[in-house]
């Protein structure tokens, strides 16, 4: 996926890493296809920080300011859709990271009402949607919340 800034000299690319579990966005400028800059945004443990990574082999670029803020608040998005859920109460983001761990971030209809069961076993009725979203992309009843 790639979103190229008004002024057209420069690009994001989005991808996500599956052995990093983490999406990378790069910032590019598009005359001479260099990667200037890589933001990386962990969306599996909680422990992983989103970090910036500037390529020292690039050479010297002037980035203008504004494409910078571009930039930043792609990854300001990025990490507010995908780490939202590490903001939740510690005892929730735990439980969250072990279901995500458990059933690889996904869950068939023949066993969602079992781990449903176990989750209200475990968490307040009141937090059971936001487990459930966060874990499975999944409302209570079993309707995706996710597109």
């Amino acid at each position: 996926m790639a979103f190229r800034h008004p002024g057209g000299d420069y690009a994001i690319t989005a991808m996500y890493s599956v052995p990093d579990d983490a999406w990378y966005l790069e910032l590019d400028l598009v005359a001479g296809q260099r990667n200037l800059v890589t933001a990386i945004v962990p969306d599996e443990d909680p422990a992983r920080e989103p970090t910036v990574r500037f390529h020292p082999h690039a050479g010297h670029a002037d980035v203008p300011y504004e494409v910078m803020r571009w930039f930043m608040h792609q990854v300001d998005e990025e990490i507010r859709t995908s780490r939202a859920w590490m903001r939740l109460r510690p005892e929730l983001v735990e439980t969250i990271y072990q279901l995500r761990q458990e059933h690889v971030g996904t869950i068939d209809d023949d066993a969602f009402d079992h781990v449903l069961a176990e989750v209200r076993a475990t968490v307040p009725e009141a937090d059971v949607p936001a487990v459930l979203e966060a874990a499975f992309g999944r409302h209570p009843d079993g309707s995706c919340c996710r597109p």
